[in-house]
Order: C-alpha cells, then structure tokens, then sequence
C-alpha cells in the first residue's frame, strides 16, 4: 500500500466540507483513497458505484436514500454519469449543512466540473488525485520503475514489465480509445487513439496547430478542442511560454507533453529502461518526467514556464513565485550534464538566483557559480524545503 502525500489534505477538506469531489483517470486509485479516507475518520460511510446496475437502482429515490442515510458519509463513484443528482445533492447540503457528507469520485469529465461547480457552488471542493508522486514510492519500487512504469498504481506495482506493460496496453485502449469518446470528445475510437499517439510524438515540442491539423486531416479549431478535452481528462499537460518586459523574441506557442510516461513508454514500444536510453525520446521523456514531479508539489502560487527565444537561448523551466527571485531548472538525462551558452545566457537575462540541472540519481553538487546539478528525489526535497510546502 502506498501513502499518497495528498491524503492529509483530503482529511482537512473532508472536516470542512459538505462535498469534496476527487477527480482523475481512471484508476489512479481515487476508489482506494476515499474509503481509507473515511475509514480514518471512523465514519459510517456508503460506496456507491454507477456504473454497477445495483448501486444506480438505489438511486432511483435519490432524496429518500440521502435523507435515509443523512448520518453516513456516501461515496458516489463515477458521478460523472448522473449528472442529474447535482441538484438533489445541493438541497440535501442546504438541508442538512454538516462537513463530509458526500465524497464525489469522478473519471476525467469536462462536464462533471462544469455541472457540478455550477450547481454545489459554495459547498464543494474539488481536488485532483494525480499518478503515483516520487515521493510516495515504497522501497519495493524507484525512479527509474516510476519513469518506465508510470505513475499508475496497477501499473507501477505490477508483478513483472510484461504484466505492466500489458495493463498499459489495456489502459489506453479502454480509456483513450472508448472512454473519453463516450464522455463526450468528439472523435471517434480510433480517432482518439491515433491522435494520442501522434502526441506521444511531440513529446516535449513546441505545439503547432496548424500541422497537427494537416496530420489528422481536421481544422485547427477541431485539434484545440481535442487538446482542451484530453488536458481535462488529465491526459497532457501544456507548458506555457514565459514572458516578461523582455527586448528578447521569445517563444510563444506551449510545449506539450503526455502527462504519465508509462502511456508515453507504451505508445512508443519502449519496454524497459535500456530500450528508453536508446531511445531518440529519451530526453525528452525524462523532461516530461521531471516536469510532472516538479509541477505536483509546487504550492499553488507558483508558476511554472519554460523559456525560449528565437535565437537559441532557453532553459526547460522558469518556476516564479511571489517575493521570490525566479530559479530555472535544466533536465539532462546524463551523469555528466553540461550546459550551453543559451542556457547561460537565460541566467543574465533573467537574474535567475539558481540555475538547477536535474538528473537521475542521488547526486548534488556545484557545477559552478549559480549552477547546481541535482539528482530529482534531492532536488524535489529541496523544493519542498525551499517553498515551506509540507507533503
């Protein structure tokens, strides 16, 4: 069993609270939490699952079995498809205003957030529940299984890499395949399928609309609807450019980067980890590795950018918070990572206080004035340290 850093939270929301809803994909282990969660707190509770026939036929009354139940705490499992109890569970909080009632699991639904925040403004809170964090592995699992695996407890936790591979596998054909077309993304399976692998591509890259569209044989207003839908499924991330009163020409279009590189490793046919060194993805998949990390811990007034401009000069990633100077972060997927004279050039222009180079490992050391190498579990510590964030 592995302890989520999120956990704590959740607790505090739940004694707060009416409804905490706990959205991700599906099988990032949202079910677990919940009944842990409530489980801890030594609360009667309910698990209801819509998607099994006999728990939605409780629900035909679903006023009678709320106020049957009003001193329990429910867990209603893929919300998302009764979309219809928004309302009756608004009048049941005015009702009966008390914290944890009702904990909401939803899979990734544009609609579940729409619907819902509009309907339960006021009394609920939602929190995403994302892929297994580095700082949540047991000693039967590390960075490099995490990296190849991903962050998906059924995967991650697999008996074999043939096993996790195989549920990867699975993984994309139900959900991307058939499941998100069902929620609503308006491409057909094999559509969807063929656009999350054609992104598994660009890993890393600075996103064009304009060719995705010629690919896919779609407008571009079509391709950033597609996008939008699968950055809501928690699917891809886009990283935003940074800009700042600069006379440089920067960069303005987003990078993308699939979110977990387990799906990332499978669509590209990467088994193991020498099959990923070999790879021409290789460091770019350990960019969108390191980038997740970094973004899962960040407090929530942080910002985190990645700076390029027209002549060369980059770094991977500008994190800024408030009354504090920017740091920039490098990812080399190298023990022995050197720096260009763009990456310098950043530093001057920006007055970065630090230029950190993010590595595999558990190294740490001054690669010169300003300039630290960092293996990530150290590095991601530090920034732990560094923004007073407890996880």
């Amino acid at each position: 069993m592995l302890s989520r850093i999120v956990k704590s939270e959740l607790l505090e929301l739940i004694q707060e609270f009416p409804v905490v809803c706990l959205v991700g994909p599906r099988q990032v282990g949202k079910t677990t939490l919940a009944k842990q969660l409530v489980s801890e707190l030594n609360k009667d509770s309910i698990y209801l699952d819509l998607e099994n026939p006999r728990d939605e036929n409780k629900l035909a009354d679903p006023v009678l079995f709320f106020e049957t139940n009003a001193d329990k705490c429910i867990i209603v499992d893929e919300i998302q498809r009764m979309k219809s109890l928004f309302p009756v569970l608004r009048a049941m909080v005015d009702q009966h205003r008390a914290p944890g009632r009702f904990i909401l699991l939803g899979s990734a639904s544009p609609e579940l957030i729409r619907d819902s925040s509009e309907t339960l403004a006021g009394r609920i809170y939602f929190k995403e529940l994302q892929p297994i964090h580095i700082l949540e592995l047991s000693e039967a699992t590390n960075e490099i299984d995490l990296l190849v695996k991903g962050g998906f407890p059924n995967a991650l936790l697999a008996n074999s890499a043939k096993s996790s591979f195989r549920w990867r596998e699975s993984f994309i054909q139900t959900y991307v395949e058939r499941d998100l077309p069902l929620m609503g993304m308006p491409v057909s399976p094999s559509e969807s399928r063929k656009l999350f692998r054609m992104l598994s591509h660009l890993q890393g890259q600075i996103l064009n609309y304009s060719t995705l569209s010629k690919s896919l044989g779609v407008s571009a207003p079509s391709v950033k609807t597609y996008l939008y839908f699968l950055q809501q499924a928690f699917l891809i991330d886009l990283l935003e450019p940074y800009s700042t009163n600069t006379s440089k020409r920067l960069v303005k279009s987003p990078k993308i980067y699939l979110r977990d590189t387990g799906l990332l490793n499978v669509l590209q046919g990467i088994y193991e980890y020498n099959d990923l060194l070999a790879h021409p993805l290789a460091g770019a998949i350990w960019e969108g590795f390191v980038f997740q990390q970094i973004k899962m811990i960040l407090p929530f007034n942080s910002q985190i950018q990645f700076y390029r401009t027209s002549h060369g000069a980059e770094v991977d990633l500008i994190i800024s918070s408030p009354n504090k100077q920017p740091i920039g972060v490098e990812m080399k997927l190298s023990s022995a990572p050197s720096l260009s004279r763009g990456n310098y050039e950043v530093m001057n222009d920006l007055n970065l206080e630090m230029l950190y180079v993010v590595i595999p490992g558990n190294e740490s050391y001054p690669l010169r004035e300003n300039v630290h190498v960092m293996g990530l579990t150290v590095f991601i510590n530090h920034l732990v340290t560094q923004f007073n964030h407890a996880v």
